[in-house]
């Protein structure tokens, strides 16, 4: 396994500097795999009912919150590939809400999104474990912007991270 530095901010856009810099100097393998068991042990405690809850007007539902993070576990990681392997194709952008809005994720059962998080969060691990040094200083371009493997791998992890705080403290979970 190879230690995965932090990204130097020209490694990502501005935008993300909130996801890069909620875990500062730690072990970004040891954050994604502590995470990994504290987001399956939270969703397992949101009652099934709960899980068309918005808690305001025009937010999205838990079920739809939780589509979402699948959805961006999926792409980042898919990102993170592309660009370890020196693909230097560009990749599009992709709309979160777009996406959502066409999940249909209300009408899927939680232990399908349970599911879905634990295949999607155990194979990128598994992947990001396995980078090299090199691998992970590798760049590509997506979405207009140029990123660095590790600093889409801290993005993974910031990206949950956020989800779990606004799912603490706007969802009650």
């Amino acid at each position: 396994m190879s230690k995965i530095g932090k990204p130097q901010p020209e490694e990502y856009a501005n935008f993300f500097r909130g996801y890069i810099d909620m875990f500062g100097d730690q072990d970004i393998v040891e954050v994604l795999t502590s995470q990994h068991r504290e987001y399956l042990e939270l969703l397992k405690s949101i009652p099934d009912d709960k899980m068309t809850y918005a808690y305001a007007e025009d937010k999205w539902t838990i079920a739809e919150v939780l589509g979402h993070v699948n959805d961006v576990e999926r792409v980042m990681g898919y990102r993170a590939f592309r660009f370890s392997r020196y693909d230097k194709t560009v990749i599009p952008g992709f709309n979160d809400h777009f996406y959502v809005d066409n999940g249909d994720f209300a009408n899927r059962p939680k232990n399908t999104f349970i599911r879905e998080f634990d295949g999607l969060r155990m194979a990128n691990l598994e992947m990001i474990y396995n980078f090299s040094e090199t691998q992970s200083m590798n760049t590509g371009k997506a979405n207009d912007v140029f990123f660095s493997v590790r600093a889409l791998t801290y993005i993974i992890a910031g990206h949950l991270g956020h989800h779990i705080n606004i799912l603490k403290e706007r969802y009650d979970i």
